[in-house]
């Protein structure tokens, strides 16, 4: 079977209200480094498939042939890493993102795991900073029982992004597209609605960290920026890849809510993170996703650490 932007949807759909079975998680080789004040793990939720019509609708044959090759991957799809930091400061133990829990592809859903792995106890995590309510960065929320796989967090979301995915007429006010995205969103976040903190652009949400606001992926859609030496900015899908992203910052990505906002975004964001010198760490890049930003002529390449 094909995958396209409508089978990938579909198993988003097909995942909404069902039983789930419990995955064993294996953790990738965990990769640590220190910050400033920060001691930082990144974990691996482990990855999925991604077809080209949302990775890069806007590239031609050739050009999809080169991202393809340059992403590793193969039959018109790459695979997406979910990497997952683990933050440590002080008495505050801090996850950016949950994964997909293993209910969207079932090559995710490893981040429990992983915490172990990291010698930390789920229950010890204080606070879990949402970059926005996609499933492959959300759907972690519950175990396999239904409960919150992270009892004692507190949940940081930006404002838009609560009001958009938890509003009780989504059914009309949404895309059908949606639907099941909304389904999953509300099903997670209806969960840990009392440990819930929205936030706004500019709020510190631990010392040393900062939201800042990157919409258009999704209304809500934020980053953090976590000081130190350097600022390292921990992002969701602002940039989606280390290829299309900074080469073609202005090309669409399928999975946008409001493209057009996403596009102003993401130019602003990979312009900035080239001429402050920022350090990112990306979702979606190749293990462990960090590196920077330079300007290539017209455009950006993101040089990986070494």
């Amino acid at each position: 079977m094909k995958l396209d932007r409508r089978t990938f949807l579909a198993s988003a759909a097909a995942f909404v209200g069902g039983s789930l079975s419990p995955r064993r998680a294996t953790a990738a080789a965990l990769h640590r480094f220190r910050h400033g004040s920060f001691d930082i793990t990144v974990l691996s939720d482990g990855h999925f498939k991604l077809p080209a019509d949302i990775v890069a609708p806007d590239a031609m044959p050739a050009e999809w042939v080169d991202i393809e090759k340059r992403l590793g991957g193969s039959g018109g799809a790459i695979d997406a890493r979910c990497n997952v930091p683990l933050i440590e400061t002080g008495s505050e133990l801090i996850l950016v993102d949950l994964g997909g829990g293993g209910k969207f592809q079932p090559t995710e859903g490893q981040l429990e795991g992983a915490v172990l792995s990291s010698g930390h106890d789920p229950l010890a995590v204080t606070k879990v900073l949402l970059t926005h309510a996609h499933p492959d960065h959300l759907w972690g929320m519950l175990g396999a029982d239904g409960k919150p796989r992270f009892p004692n967090a507190a949940y940081y979301i930006g404002a838009p992004e609560w009001d958009f995915w938890m509003a009780p007429d989504y059914a009309t006010a949404m895309p059908k597209a949606l639907h099941a995205f909304a389904d999953g969103s509300q099903r997670d976040l209806g969960a840990i609605r009392e440990r819930v903190v929205t936030i706004k652009d500019g709020d510190e949400v631990a010392p040393g960290v900062h939201a800042i606001a990157t919409p258009g992926h999704t209304p809500g859609h934020f980053s953090y920026a976590v000081s130190g030496p350097e600022t390292l900015v921990v992002t969701g899908d602002v940039v989606t890849n280390e290829i299309v992203s900074f080469e073609h910052p202005t090309w669409r990505f399928g999975n946008d809510t409001d493209k057009q906002a996403a596009i102003a975004t993401r130019k602003r964001f990979v312009d900035q993170s080239a001429a402050d010198r920022f350090r990112l760490l990306g979702y979606h890049f190749a293990y462990p996703g960090l590196g920077r930003v330079e300007r290539a002529g017209n455009a950006f390449r993101f040089v990986a650490d070494t």
